[in-house]
């Protein structure tokens, strides 16, 4: 029985231990270098989404609901005329509420009026129409413009070059420091796109009640920038 225990012991611990031959197949970690790019585009927007409406204030309900109703059936109108198909326009806020007088001796507030309030939005595919689109809906009635905000419609294109760059920006720092360390780069490991920047909306104009004589209002659409950053991680020869 003890000659049978000391058997299983003597092959238990052969069954551990490494030998030489197993050591020397060990594979150490390889040496890498990480570090990130950035790229960026500058493109010319092609549309413009802008919000218009009209509020209306009457002593009752059904009377500031029939004028608002009468001022947007112009508005719409002007907007047809003017060139903007029906799937580019979308209504993004209507509202009817009281309107109340709050006397400063603080007795309680008495109802004088209502507000209606309707909003559309609109997208304008032809950046040099949108000043006189601007116009047209102020002649016909809309006293609300809430916000110019540009954009590219297909931004793709753009956005690939701004990888490549950002690519090449990040081998040009790896390219940097390995002269600086005295080693060389060798294969790619990992590549990771970061953060992704589009430019927001940028209120341009904000106006309750417009100049229906006025001129048609300059529009200056400018430039977007669109970027990107990427890491990369390269194995050091």
């Amino acid at each position: 029985m003890l000659r049978t225990l000391l058997a299983a012991s003597t092959l238990a611990l052969a069954a551990v231990m490494v030998t030489p031959a197993m050591a020397d197949t060990v594979v150490a970690s390889p040496r890498t270098i990480s570090l990130s790019g950035h790229g960026e585009v500058r493109v010319a927007p092609d549309r413009a989404t802008v919000t218009i409406g009209v509020a209306s204030q009457k002593d009752t309900a059904a009377e500031a609901m029939k004028d608002n109703s009468a001022a947007m059936q112009q508005v719409f109108a002007a907007l047809k005329a003017a060139g903007i198909a029906e799937k580019d326009m979308q209504t993004s806020n209507f509202s009817v509420q009281p309107r109340y007088n709050y006397p400063n001796d603080g007795s309680a507030p008495t109802l004088v009026g209502y507000d209606v309030s309707n909003n559309v939005t609109i997208t304008v595919k032809k950046l040099d129409t949108l000043g006189a689109v601007l116009d047209a809906v102020v002649k016909a009635g809309s006293n609300q413009i809430q916000g110019v905000s540009f954009d590219a419609s297909s931004p793709q294109a753009a956005m690939d070059e701004a990888r490549k760059d950002a690519v090449a920006d990040a081998l040009r720092k790896a390219k940097v420091y390995a002269g600086a360390s005295n080693v060389t780069i060798g294969n790619i490991l990992s590549i990771e796109e970061g953060a992704v920047f589009r430019p927001r909306p940028v209120v341009m104009m904000q106006a309750k009640v417009m100049r229906a004589d006025a001129a048609p209002a300059p529009i200056a659409e400018g430039e977007q920038t669109l970027a990107v950053d990427v890491s990369i991680t390269w194995e050091i020869k």
